[in-house]
């Protein structure tokens, strides 16, 4: 199914208004109201659901392109509006923590049972953003409803009826290479809240991953390592060695090389979850011909899937 068949031109407002994205959210949400029944009926129901989740996590995806939702009990639609705003309003972009410019809000509501419509849908939406830079900037400077509705359709994108890890995967997460030092891979742990992080060569190909247990056993004197006990071990500094070396020691020989789990861009949720659960890892890198296209953290599953 095409994106564009989800898009109507009354329910695309050319000069949104607002000083806040609270404000744009509620603008937007009172033109589709004024154009549909079921939405005036619970206008106030909508727009408390959508500013809370919201307000737990930010939909600003960054390149002027926000998308709230939510997904209502009994409510049998599946509804997209566009709001193109008219005074671009700086806000921070999720995940990311730098400042952008909302230019376009895209609102999406649905029924608690349709989350597959939504998530691929905001999914189109943000590959746009990401990878068609082109069209999203003819989006923001088009002229009428109709003009972005024919921008949409030329562009054939194409709504996928099952999520895949294309759909989920983190594309924000940079990778490290071989020469990183220990140093720089702790800084981020620390910095991003990260526990694992995907290593590459110069060609972003992926070779492997280095996480916290490498730092750890890095640090801890080699012969511990054969022993079932320490309590009876008096040392001093027990990290002497990772102390005195991790601004010049690199990853090369440290980051994990075998037993690393990987999908493809393709590979179905049910999949992925599976390979989660069963094999007790926390993430899973997306690689395809060798080459690193992102992570999926359980934590993506909860965001964009059950939590959605």
């Amino acid at each position: 199914m095409k994106l564009s068949s989800y898009l109507y031109e009354d329910l695309i407002l050319m000069n949104l208004r607002g000083r806040s994205k609270e404000e744009l959210i509620e603008n937007l949400l009172a033109h589709v109201a004024q154009r549909d029944q079921r939405v005036k009926k619970r206008e106030d129901e909508i727009l408390k659901a959508v500013l809370k989740r919201e307000n737990e996590i930010s939909t600003f995806v960054g390149h002027g392109l926000m998308i709230p939702h939510t997904r209502l009990e009994n409510f049998d639609e599946f509804i997209v509006a566009i709001g193109i705003v008219g005074d671009p309003v700086e806000e921070t972009v999720v995940g990311s923590g730098e400042k952008d410019e909302i230019r376009i809000v895209i609102l999406l509501l649905g029924d608690v049972l349709r989350n597959k419509n939504m998530l691929k849908t905001m999914s189109a939406f943000s590959k746009i953003a990401m990878k068609e830079e082109g069209l999203l900037e003819k989006i923001k400077i088009a002229n009428t409803s109709e003009e972005i509705i024919k921008l949409i359709d030329r562009a054939n994108i194409e709504v996928d009826k099952r999520v895949r890890a294309e759909d989920i995967l983190n594309e924000n997460i940079k990778p490290v290479c071989e020469d990183t030092t220990l140093e720089d891979v702790a800084r981020r742990f620390i910095v991003e809240n990260m526990s694992g992080l995907p290593v590459v060569d110069k060609n972003n190909k992926f070779l492997g991953e280095i996480t916290e247990r490498e730092l750890i056993e890095f640090g801890m004197p080699k012969y511990i390592t054969i022993l079932d006990d320490v309590s009876f071990l008096t040392v001093g500094e027990p990290f002497e060695e990772y102390l005195s070396k991790e601004k010049t020691t690199i990853i090369k020989d440290l980051y994990r090389k075998e037993k690393v789990i990987t999908v493809d861009r393709k590979a179905p949720i049910m999949e992925i979850s599976f390979l989660m659960v069963n094999k007790s890892v926390t993430r899973i890198y997306v690689v395809e011909d060798n080459f690193y296209y992102g992570m999926i953290e359980r934590s993506d599953i909860i965001k964009k899937v059950l939590h959605i």
